[in-house]
């Protein structure tokens, strides 16, 4: 097991695996009083939690599947990234993509949260790469 050490300034238990076999851990938002997310409005959620990642990985935040199936509520930048080096806050960027206004209450289960281990890449400038049977297909090339 990983070990991070984390600061919790909220009023709310250290995030945690809802399984066994859980990837992600529920961040919940950090609130004085309740906030309002119009349609189509951004905003930016505290969670009251600073972390210190070890070297070597990051802190990926992503949305929580039933609060974007049933509310239409996602993480705009996802997943986002948190570096090893970061030391404020955790803060989660949510979008109302829904037609409701969506109200988010303290305490409630916003994003996930997964470690994980990544490397740094050195890049080696080239003038040709090598082919390969899919070449430049994307973006559904390979058909339904």
């Amino acid at each position: 097991m990983l070990k991070v050490q984390i600061i919790n300034r909220s009023k709310h238990p250290l995030p945690a695996y809802a399984t066994e076999l859980s990837a992600g851990m529920d961040l919940r938002a950090n609130l004085s009083e309740p906030m309002t997310l119009a349609p189509m409005q951004r905003c930016l959620v505290p969670t009251g939690l600073y972390i210190a990642l070890p070297p070597g990985f990051e802190a990926q935040v992503r949305p929580r599947s039933g609060l974007a199936l049933k509310k239409g509520v996602t993480v705009l930048n996802s997943p986002g990234t948190i570096d090893a080096d970061y030391r404020g806050e955790i803060c989660v960027i949510l979008i109302n993509l829904s037609a409701e206004p969506f109200v988010i209450e303290d305490g409630e289960r916003i994003a996930q949260m997964v470690i994980a281990r990544h490397e740094q890449a050195i890049l080696k400038e080239v003038a040709v790469l090598d082919e390969t049977q899919r070449g430049a297909g994307g973006f559904g090339h390979t058909g339904m």
